[in-house]
């Protein structure tokens, strides 16, 4: 099995490892009632979708 030559230092580590971090999801406002949702998913607080009611919800 192959084995390195050359411990890797923590500098070069940390470098290959700066692409591995975590992005916040995306939120854009929904039409109906102005809260945060999912683009291109149903609104969790109203139901709504493309202007239309798609999920019933309790007020």
């Amino acid at each position: 099995m192959a084995l390195p030559k050359r411990k890797k230092s923590k500098s070069k580590r940390d470098k290959r490892r700066t692409h591995q971090k975590l992005s916040a999801p995306n939120l854009s406002t929904c039409p109906e009632c102005g809260e945060a949702k999912l683009p291109h998913h149903a609104c969790p607080s109203c139901g709504y979708y493309k202007k239309r009611k798609v999920v019933e919800t309790e007020e």
